[in-house]
């Protein structure tokens, strides 16, 4: 798989998601990048210009990390770091774009002393911005070498099954189950009828790949409760869910998509329905 990418800002959060990301590189045979991005200050500003202070820290930081993380790599894979200035979604996305990455990494919130920590409020930025498959990771999340159980909701939207080939992948790597997850909070035929119809597709794509998959659904009007209640019960490991502005039958994105990033005790997998193809 392509390079790995882990947003940093020496947050708790952050340093955790490094811990997270080495297993999964060394599954997938990936590199690693971390980044820290300084952000851009307003021009005139009453207090003194700290950014070469900044980076000569962040750098410093950065090879205590190596240090101690970079051994942890397997066999011909490599950690590096790189330093970058600007709108920290942007150049992230950036990053991605130009090295190719295959996934990217970061913590949903940061709480740390140094400087200004940006992990939690772009995270989901991050997220809808990105240009390849993000996973966001809270810092208390165990620390696991492999994943599982992987949640797959699907809904009534025609986006929802574009997910499932990059999960089923995932999933064939780990030896993971998928729990396919049919959501949605109508009561009419057509919509109940578009949820089944979206789960049907995704078990068939699941089972033609040798996917093991357990198919169940919910019905609720607060779908991220449930969706989360769910996935502690059956210990779920990743949740995987696409990214998208929220339409009326489209019920886990949007406001539900950043709620469930931002409260997801669980890893949450997010893509974008333009990086995968139909699965149908």
């Amino acid at each position: 798989m392509q390079t790995i990418i882990v947003a940093v800002d020496f947050s708790n959060a952050s340093i955790h998601a490094i811990e997270y990301s080495i297993p999964l590189a060394n599954k997938l045979k990936s590199d690693i990048i971390l980044v820290w991005v300084d952000k851009v200050s307003p021009i005139e500003s009453v207090y003194p210009d700290t950014s070469a202070e900044n980076r000569n820290e962040a750098k410093r930081r950065f090879e205590e990390i190596h240090a101690v993380y970079s051994p942890l790599m397997g066999k011909n894979l490599k950690m590096e770091y790189k330093l970058r200035k600007g709108k920290i979604f942007h150049e992230i996305d950036a990053l991605a774009k130009s090295v190719n990455a295959g996934l990217i990494i970061t913590g949903s919130h940061g709480i740390s002393g140094f400087e200004e920590f940006w992990i939690g409020s772009n995270a989901f930025k991050i997220v809808v911005s990105s240009s390849c498959p993000v996973i966001t990771i809270r810092h208390d999340f165990p620390i696991r070498k492999s994943i599982k159980r992987i949640l797959l909701p699907i809904d009534s939207s025609p986006e929802t099954i574009q997910k499932v080939p990059f999960v089923a992948e995932f999933a064939k790597l780990f030896k993971s189950e998928v729990h396919v997850i049919g959501t949605h909070s109508s009561h009419l035929a057509s919509i109940r009828r578009l949820a089944e119809k979206y789960v049907r597709q995704s078990c068939d794509y699941l089972a033609s790949k040798d996917v093991a998959y357990v198919e169940d659904n919910i019905v609720s009007t607060d779908i991220t409760k449930d969706l989360l209640q769910y996935a502690r019960k059956e210990k779920i490991d990743l949740i995987a869910m696409v990214t998208e502005p929220e339409t009326p039958v489209n019920i886990i994105l949007g406001p539900h998509s950043q709620q469930l990033i931002n409260h997801s005790p669980i890893p949450v997998l997010s893509i974008h329905p333009s990086e995968k193809s139909n699965s149908k």
